[in-house]
């Protein structure tokens, strides 16, 4: 165990490898003048913990807006990793700070960093904002990130039930199909117990018949006669009609960046409004 006094120089030139600092402490608990004095003294911005946490990274995880701002522009590195691998960035979108998020993209931080965890959609997902989902939508995010544990980002957004965030992964183009372990965003819905989820995935082209790792079709994670039970029931016997299955088709072809293109053609408005999903 290292001593309080240690101070080893860290490999990846983020600074020192050291306990907390009162740059840290005046970071997670918003303390901005305090920070502000600090950074004045000269205090470094880019001292990590021995479990390679920055200030940056204490900030953006407790959506403390103005000392984000303050150790930015006294140049915090925007995209350090934690020992978990995590980035400002997924700890942003982690606690659902909208207003941090924005602060990091517009200091370059990578919106599809390669990390070997979570991604910051990911992050989002799990916090509810759906808010934070659309703008890294909007600058490029990966919806098809793979984490081994989590699955993709509609994976995550499922298990945890929050429908908005799930209509916005849908709408932007999101497989409504892809896997993990063979086991889909519908089985986690039917798993969660959620009619509005099981029924939003179906209407977006969720495959009732997939089959998990188990031999489990979704509807085999429902009581008899319970709601989701009947709703898989309804669904097995009346088939999505043909403009329903279009409507997938192209919105899975074109998604969201798709749309906007399409929308400075002259594609008649009655039909962009078919696309969407309300």
């Amino acid at each position: 165990e290292l001593p309080r006094s240690s101070a080893l120089c860290f490999p990846q030139g983020l600074g020192f490898w050291v306990d907390r600092t009162p740059v840290h402490e005046a970071a997670q608990q918003g303390q901005t003048l305090q920070l502000q004095r600090l950074i004045e003294n000269g205090a470094c911005v880019n001292l990590v913990t021995v479990d390679s946490i920055t200030p940056l990274h204490e900030a953006s995880l407790r959506g403390q807006t103005q000392c984000v701002k303050l150790l930015l522009a006294a140049g915090a590195q925007v995209d350090a990793r934690n020992i978990d691998g995590s980035t400002p960035l997924c700890d942003a979108c982690a606690s659902g700070s909208i207003e941090c998020v924005k602060l990091l993209l517009a200091h370059g931080a990578k919106v599809n960093p390669p990390l070997y965890t979570a991604s910051p959609l990911h992050e989002a997902c799990m916090s509810g904002s759906s808010e934070c989902v659309r703008l890294l939508i909007d600058v490029g995010a990966n919806l098809e990130a793979h984490d081994c544990h989590f699955g993709t980002p509609l994976h995550v957004a499922c298990a945890r039930e929050h429908l908005d965030c799930v209509k916005v992964l849908l709408k932007a183009g999101a497989n409504v199909n892809a896997a993990k372990l063979h086991e889909t965003a519908l089985h986690h819905a039917a798993k969660v117990k959620n009619v509005d989820l099981i029924e939003m995935l179906i209407e977006f082209g969720g495959n009732i018949y997939a089959r998990d790792n188990r031999g489990k079709k979704p509807s085999d994670y429902t009581w008899s006669s319970s709601p989701p039970a009947k709703c898989f029931e309804y669904y097995e016997k009346t088939p999505l009609s043909l403009a329903q299955h279009c409507r997938v088709s192209l919105r899975r072809v074109m998604g969201v960046r798709g749309l906007d293109k399409i929308s400075k053609l002259n594609i008649p408005p009655r039909l962009i409004h078919y696309l969407s999903y309300d």
